[in-house]
């Protein structure tokens, strides 16, 4: 039996290669987003929690310093968010693209497994050919033979 060779496989080989790197790619971005995220998660719970300090100091005799070391505890963490939120909007940015070539990767694998379906589909009719084709001359050889 004939053998099925897709002629351009070392072709869907690097496109396998390719969306490998592509996921491995997006999961790394991905994992930067998750720590981004659970860093400003950290500085939301710092800051509520010297949201409640300075509440707790105001409500309790005056004391100016603390209140004052509280206030602009409160301050700076507002400034960490701002710069957290940009931090994880870059790499919301990072993923999009990542995510933007993970699917052209995968597209483009799709294509030349599709070609190397076809390929293979056409392999099938032609060996059937063949196989019909060597039936045929075999058949016609035994009525050949039985007539003489």
């Amino acid at each position: 039996m004939a053998k099925f060779f897709y002629r351009m496989q070392n072709i869907l080989d690097v496109k396998y290669k390719l969306e490998e790197q592509a996921k491995q790619e997006y999961m790394s971005v991905r994992v930067r987003l998750d720590e981004a995220m659970d860093v400003l998660h950290a500085f939301e719970n710092r800051k509520d929690m010297y949201m409640d300090e300075y509440r707790n100091l105001v409500s309790q005799k005056l004391k100016v310093l603390e209140i004052e070391e509280c206030k602009n505890a409160i301050i700076l963490m507002d400034e960490y968010i701002l710069e957290q939120n940009r931090l994880i909007d870059k790499i919301q940015n990072e993923l999009d693209l990542a995510t933007k070539k993970l699917n052209h990767a995968m597209q483009e694998r799709k294509v030349h497994e599709k070609l190397k379906e076809k390929q293979f589909e056409t392999f099938l009719q032609e060996l059937n050919l063949e196989e019909m084709k060597e039936i045929d001359e075999l058949v016609s050889y035994q009525y050949n033979e039985k007539e003489e």
